[in-house]
């Protein structure tokens, strides 16, 4: 029998969110002095990636906060890289940092991650905060999972018990995202796009999150009746008229409708959520290097 399916609205909770950041921002300017500031790298010229990195200055700066962004050039040494990091990582007025990925060919991705200071690293990315999340430490935890997470509680609350279902297996969504979910009690089972049959799978599910960046790739057929569906995936396909591009998810929405009992749009969903939670990150790094005498009042 079909469901009444459910829209779960990121913009909203993501305007919450960052209500909430701009006010926890404005005490820790009162009782402090200190501006939260964010500092973000692009290295080269890719397009997708200078939209993201100017989002999330805009939205930094629109809450509040101080966003400075280094553009390079696409052939910068790795070595001009890391010592613009360690100039970073030791700036007392600097509290989050960010690497937008990809980088060229040339630079050692896992090297440079590697090379920002934990406390500063609000992707979440860094060797040490992987390993506090893996071992239920208090770490940064990546920006995607934690909206995930936070739209997940919102609608179900307790998410103890349920099969949970990650499809995507990348350091930045899929493996953080079932490590937050073994936190919650889940049973988790993670596959990927070279999983063999799929379909079984998905239709165990309590709870679905797709992060495989692979368009259209889950059947609303496939779907346990009643799930929840958070889609991760920004994909562009053309439009059916052929006249330019749409974006849409891993998962075929219209055929969830009906099925899923709530599920994210694309857009709409995710998307806003993941800057909400890196803007919430920077502030939680900068009341965290504040209590420790790590960072200095803005000049």
């Amino acid at each position: 029998m079909p469901v009444d399916t459910r829209i779960i609205d990121g913009r909203l909770r993501a305007e919450t969110l960052s209500r909430e950041v701009a006010a926890g921002a404005e005490r820790l300017r009162g009782a402090t002095g200190v501006v939260p500031k964010l500092v973000t790298i692009l290295v080269g010229e890719d397009p997708a990636s200078k939209i993201y990195v100017r989002r999330k200055a805009e939205h930094a700066r629109a809450i509040g906060m101080r966003s400075v962004s280094h553009h390079l050039d696409a052939d910068l040494s790795e070595a001009a890289l890391l010592a613009l990091i360690a100039a970073l990582n030791a700036d007392r007025e600097v509290h989050g940092i960010l690497v937008q990925l990809p980088l060229p060919p040339q630079i050692d991705r896992v090297r440079v991650l590697a090379a920002i200071d934990p406390a500063k690293d609000i992707d979440g990315f860094h060797p040490m905060n992987v390993g506090l999340l893996a071992s239920d430490g208090d770490g940064i935890v990546p920006c995607t999972p934690r909206g995930c997470m936070m739209l997940l509680e919102a609608e179900l609350g307790s998410l103890q018990g349920l099969n949970a279902l990650v499809v995507g297996c990348s350091n930045i969504v899929g493996r953080p995202m079932a490590q937050l979910l073994l936190r919650a009690g889940c049973t988790v089972s993670i596959a990927h796009i070279h999983t063999r049959d799929l379909p079984t799978l998905v239709a165990t599910a309590d709870l679905l999150v797709s992060a495989a960046g692979a368009p259209g790739l889950i059947r609303g057929g496939w779907l346990k009746p009643g799930a929840t569906v958070i889609d991760v995936g920004i994909n562009r396909v053309p439009k059916p008229d052929g006249d330019g591009t749409r974006i849409v998810g891993d998962v075929r929405f219209d055929e969830a409708l009906g099925r899923a009992a709530a599920i994210t749009p694309v857009p709409g969903g995710v998307g806003p959520m993941t800057i909400a939670c890196l803007l919430d990150n920077v502030l939680r790094s900068a009341e965290r290097l504040a209590a420790e005498g790590r960072c200095a009042a803005a000049a």
